[in-house]
Order: C-alpha cells, then sequence, then structure tokens
C-alpha cells in the first residue's frame, strides 16, 4: 500500500472527527477498515490473476458427496431440500450444538438415507470434517463470521464451496476466498438463491437476449422488516438455541449496506458485471437510527437482561449505495431491515428499449406501456430460461423461498456432476459482499466514493456472461414426491 493511499485515508478518518468509531464492530479501529480498503484496492490493481475460475469446468463428479457445516435454521432447510436429489451422498454433519445434528440425522432417516457422519460439540469440529477424504463438497449456513475462514479451509483440503450469504464480511475475506480458489481450482460459490427466483431469471435472459436494449441502470435491494428478531431474546434454558438473534444483532452495529447480494445478485447478472464489464467505484449514504437503539432501551426497561443490546451504536434505518460501471451505468442497492415497510428486493433494470421492475408487483414495459397479463405470459413463454423450464414443476412443489432455493440446489449438483462451469463464481462472490466494507467506509467518510477492486485480475474484459440453459446437464435427477 502506498504512503500517499495511507495518508489519505487516515487524513479523511481525522476529518471526520472520530465520529466514525462506534460504527466499525467487525473492525478493530478506524485504521483497521482504512487498511482493509486501501489493501484490497491496491492489490487489484498490482495482482496477476493465478488461475481463471470464471466458466472454469472443474471435472466431473457422478456422485456428490456433501458435508454440511451449520446446520440451524437455514442449514436444515438445505439438507431437506438435497434430500429430494438423487446422485447426492449426504456424508458428513457438523454443528457446535449435538441435537441439531441429531434431528437432521432424523430428517435423513425418514427420507430413507443412511446416516451421516456427525461433528459437533466444538466451534472447530468442522476441520475434522473437511480434512475427511470422502467429501466433494462443503455446504456452509454458520453466523456471518465463519463463512470465509471454514471455505477457505474446505478449499485446502480439496473441497469445493457453497457458502451462504454474505460469504464474505472485510475485503480481505473477499481476497482470501478468491486466491484460495483460484490456487486449488476449487469452486467457491455463493448461495444467492434470488439469482434462480422466476421473475428475476426471466429478465436476465431477457437482458442477455437483447429484448430490453442497453442496459444503463439497475436497482436492488433488501428492504424486510426484521426488527423484532433483531435481538435475541431470553433464553429458558442455558441450552435454549437463540438463533440469528444471538449473533445477528452486533452485525447492526456496521453503518452501510449490510445484506446486499439479495438484490445486487440478479442485476449484476443482468448487467454482465465481472463479465464485460466492472464496478468502477461506490458511494453510500445512511440515514441515523431511528429505531434499534429505541427499542434495545425498551426491551431494558422492561428486563435488565436486554441492558447488554443498549448503549450501541447501530447502523441507520436506510442506506443506499450507488455504484458506477466501467461502462458508465449506474446500479442502486438499498438496506433497510428496520423500518415497517413491505418487503422488497426491487428488481429494477433500465435499458435503452425497455424496463423491469418486480416489486410491488412485477412489470414489464416498452414504449406502449406496461404489459397487460396477456403479454406478460407471451414474454414468458418466450424468454423463460430452458434451467427454469427445466425444474420448474418441481422447484415449486419442494419449495424454498416460493422454489428458488430448489433452483440454486439443483443446478450447483447438476453443475458439479457434469462438469459445467457455475452460474455464481467466487468474482462474483467476492464482487458483491465487497459493497458491505466499502460503503462502510464511504458512510463514514461523508459518502466519499471509493474505487471497487477488480478482482478478476482484469479477465472481466473476456469472461462469457451468464448461461441459464442446461448446457448440456440437465440429469441430475429428482426423487419422485
Amino acid at each position: 500500500m502506498s504512503n500517499d493511499r495511507r495518508s489519505f485515508l487516515k487524513n479523511t478518518t481525522a476529518a471526520a472527527g472520530g465520529l466514525i468509531l462506534p460504527w466499525l464492530n467487525g473492525f478493530a479501529s478506524a485504521d483497521a477498515l482504512n487498511d482493509d480498503v486501501a489493501r484490497a484496492v491496491d492489490k487489484s490493481k498490482k495482482r496477476k490473476q493465478v488461475f481463471n475460475m470464471s466458466g472454469y469446468a472443474a471435472p466431473k463428479i457422478p456422485v456428490v458427496r456433501i458435508g454440511y457445516v451449520g446446520i440451524g435454521g437455514r442449514g436444515s432447510w438445505a439438507v431437506t431440500r438435497m434430500t429430494n436429489l438423487k446422485n447426492v451422498e449426504i456424508k458428513a454433519l457438523c454443528d457446535v450444538r449435538e441435537p441439531a445434528v441429531k434431528q437432521n440425522q432424523q430428517t435423513l432417516k425418514k427420507a430413507g438415507l443412511p446416516a451421516a457422519k456427525e461433528y459437533y460439540g466444538d466451534d472447530y469440529a468442522w476441520k475434522k470434517m473437511c480434512e475427511q477424504e470422502d467429501l466433494d463438497l462443503i455446504y456452509i449456513a454458520t453466523p456471518w463470521q465463519w463463512h470465509t475462514p471454514i471455505a477457505v479451509y474446505a478449499m485446502e483440503h480439496g473441497k469445493h464451496v457453497a457458502v451462504e450469504v454474505p460469504a464474505a464480511c472485510t475485503l480481505e475475506e473477499c481476497w482470501q476466498l478468491v486466491e484460495t480458489s483460484e490456487r486449488t481450482k476449487k469452486h467457491c460459490m455463493q448461495l444467492e438463491n434470488c439469482c434462480y427466483d422466476f421473475f428475476e431469471t426471466l429478465t436476465i435472459n431477457m437482458a442477455q437476449q437483447g429484448v430490453l436494449g442497453e442496459l444503463v441502470h439497475g436497482e436492488g435491494a433488501y428492504i424486510h422488516a426484521l426488527l423484532d428478531g433483531l435481538f435475541g431474546a431470553r433464553p429458558k434454558t442455558p441450552d435454549d438455541y437463540a438463533g440469528e438473534g444471538a449473533w445477528r444483532w452486533k452485525e447492526n452495529q456496521k453503518n452501510g449496506n449490510l445484506y446486499p447480494t439479495h438484490g445486487l445478485g440478479p442485476v449484476a447478472q443482468a448487467m454482465n458485471i465481472n463479465r464485460g464489464d466492472k464496478m468502477d467505484y461506490l458511494t453510500s449514504m445512511s440515514s441515523n437510527d431511528f429505531m434499534m437503539e429505541a427499542l434495545a432501551e425498551k426491551l431494558a426497561a422492561a428486563d435488565d437482561w436486554y441492558k447488554q443490546y443498549t448503549g450501541k451504536h447501530y447502523r441507520g434505518n436506510m442506506n443506499t449505495s450507488v455504484v458506477k460501471t466501467n461502462k458508465g451505468k449506474t446500479i442502486m442497492v438499498q438496506h433497510d431491515i428496520s423500518s415497517p415497510r413491505p418487503y422488497s428486493r426491487i428488481h429494477a433494470l433500465s435499458g435503452t428499449k425497455g424496463f423491469v421492475q418486480k416489486f410491488p408487483s412485477p412489470q414489464i414495459a416498452f414504449g406502449h406501456g406496461i404489459a397487460n397479463e396477456a403479454e406478460m405470459k407471451k414474454l414468458e413463454d418466450q424468454y423463460t430460461p430452458e434451467l427454469i423450464r427445466h425444474v420448474e414443476t418441481a422447484a415449486k412443489k419442494i419449495g424454498g423461498h416460493g422454489g428458488m432455493d430448489f433452483i440454486m440446489d439443483w443446478r450447483l449438483i447438476d453443475c458439479l456432476r457434469n462438469g459445467l462451469a457455475l452460474d455464481q463464481d467466487v468474482y462474483d462472490l467476492a464482487t458483491w459482499c465487497a459493497v458491505t466494507p466499502l460503503s462502510i467506509w464511504s458512510v463514514a467518510h461523508r459518502s466519499n466514493s471509493i474505487d471497487m477492486p477488480d478482482f478478476t485480475g482484469g479477465s472481466w474484459k473476456t469472461n462469457k456472461p451468464v448461461d441459464l440453459s442446461l448446457r448440456g446437464g440437465g440429469n441430475t435427477e429428482i426423487v419422485k414426491q
């Protein structure tokens, strides 16, 4: 890192009057945040790509052997969904809690599948699991802070990785995942299920086919009223499982765009980010917090146990981050999980010929106005991707956020079995996750812009766009329901 760069970052921190310090949980200090950002930006200018994981087809794995780490709510859903696939063996289950492992063993038994090896009772039990030679894929659904350490360890032990969002919380973690994936030639896929929702895939394909013309602007969001669950409830016994409330409230002491990938992922794929275009720079702004600290004080007034949540500085209700791309396009991403607003990921794409938006209700518009029901049906018939047509009926029956979770799992397994490139590679993971630490930096520095690292090492210029056809696969069987 250059001295000029370091000086600039430290000077801008000083100009903020020290007020950013309470916003930096997850970073030891303002200097730690600045150093994380500066190292990442400088590294992207100097590094040479070791191996291009975009479009990489790993050797075929006819039967994919899976180990799960983190099998609470979301992880248990993932185990259950995977029991609907043939050509898969669930070989290992890992969680710090023995009851979680035993519960998922019952899921396997109910599905008529063999029992899996058990790993529990230790924060690092996943290391022993990753060291086993009879696993091909590690599926990670732990609290966020564990995502990158487990993923890196798994790849270093010869396993492909599928990791829940966000896969990385700092820019250094983004680089660790990119460099480890390139060095080991192991896939590292972020489990961004929204890239497989029905309207999103329809509009991604429309954009790829040029129906919307040249895309100019995109919008995504994570607007979800989650305030009531952000503080963990008082456990009734020492062994009670507190769920996300046990740790996610701490994440909300970072002031930025903390969960960008649901809204950003589909927009980035439609706009060919890392595949013909790249994110150039970002600026971010947050409102004040008008709700989290007030709720903590209210809860503490009625029960002293909640005092642990008071006296903190929580992220602002609404964060708005804007990215400019190398080709001059813009992307807006918003985050608000406090306000009493209807759920929305927005998913808007604005092109020179047309416009689409999913929330509050799906709309497709061209010069003549918004498409009516018959016109929408015609567009769906013409542009629904081959992938979706292939598994749509089963996905809607099996479920998982309306079916997109199952489509994501089926596609991952089908690509691994047939030696096909994944729809989401490690560069997508790193780029989408990088929005969080960069937005924290920008918010802390009066919304100054900051460069987006190029995790592809320049290969974005020649990487191919996402292809939602079956690409010669499609032979992964679904268990009859």
